[in-house]
């Protein structure tokens, strides 16, 4: 991780905070409160050493035959990451298919219709009181206008995905240790970001396609936010009238499969005397770990779904 990078993304999101509270740049508080978290989370991350898992004679693959490779041959990428865990430019494409969906579903769809939707929902589910629905309403609509707006969800996007994807780094790397094998937090971190590539990229790609396809009436502003690219069994299922189900089924689908079976894939190749039972136990068990807790979000946010 560069530090200096970390800097200077931390010290441009408090600069947009600064410009957002003092009415410069409207609407700026928000993406730039999360780029300052994103910064700082990436300055406690470049104290971190980046060290090879063990050397090797074998030439090293160029960005373009990794981010390639990863499609068709993941577990010889993922074994040139256990030696050379780098991972920027494919968290990159990342970061730039989420931002693009977003910022054209935002266009698409209307962002004050995405934040009314969810404000709606709010009040539905008895968070926002009934007296004070209207003057919240009001204040959001408005909010919602700023040109900013649609730069925020998708700055909020891209650090959600970092964030995530260093918390999904240090459980690789507490599973595999637990189990007497080896990772280092890169080489976690970097079969993190290159097993996500390939799901990330497609899901959004399609959605992209589809966001032009469909009506913008026929699009759910809350849930088409996730993606519109549905691959899985929550289609078989009303999530007003069967939340869990719901939540089960859009868990077993062509992506999440895809995404567990890299992650597997990666933990296996990257990391040092992993079993492939190891990987597979790890990868299916965190995969428990996000249906439990999605299943959890359904009990207390079933409007949201």
């Amino acid at each position: 991780m560069n530090r200096i990078v970390a800097i200077a993304v931390l010290v441009v999101g408090i600069l947009l905070v600064v410009a957002g509270v003092m009415k410069i740049l409207p609407g700026a508080t928000g993406g730039g409160g999360a780029l300052a978290f994103l910064g700082a989370v990436m300055l406690g991350l470049s104290f971190i050493p980046r060290t090879p898992a063990g050397a090797e004679a074998t030439p090293p693959m160029s960005e373009a035959e990794k981010l390639t490779s990863i499609f068709y041959e993941p577990a010889r990428v993922f074994q040139e990451l256990r030696v050379r865990p780098y991972w920027g430019t494919a968290f990159l494409i990342i970061a730039l298919s989420v931002a693009v969906f977003q910022i054209a579903y935002t266009q698409r769809i209307g962002a004050e219709t995405i934040a009314l939707a969810t404000i709606d929902k709010t009040i539905e589910g008895g968070f926002i009181p009934a007296d004070r629905a209207t003057e919240i309403r009001e204040s959001t609509a408005e909010q919602a206008r700023v040109p900013f707006a649609k730069v925020s969800g998708a700055i909020n996007g891209v650090v959600f995905v970092f964030v995530f994807m260093a918390i999904l780094a240090g459980l690789y790397m507490l599973g595999v240790l637990m189990s007497g094998a080896r990772i280092k937090f890169w080489q976690a971190f970097s079969v993190a970001v290159f097993a996500a590539l390939p799901v990330i990229v497609l899901q959004n790609l399609i959605s992209l396609l589809l966001l032009y396809i469909k009506s913008p009436d026929d699009i759910d502003p809350i849930k088409g936010q996730r993606g519109l690219a549905h691959a899985d069994l929550g289609v078989l299922f009303n999530p007003a009238e069967h939340p869990y189900l719901f939540v089960l089924g859009s868990s077993l689908g062509l992506f999440s499969l895809y995404g567990i079976w890299l992650t597997a894939s990666g933990l296996r190749n990257a990391g040092e005397k992993v079993t492939s039972g190891t990987a597979w136990s790890i990868s299916i068990g965190l995969w428990v770990l996000g249906l439990l807790l999605g299943l959890g979000a359904a009990a207390l946010f079933p409007t949201f779904l």
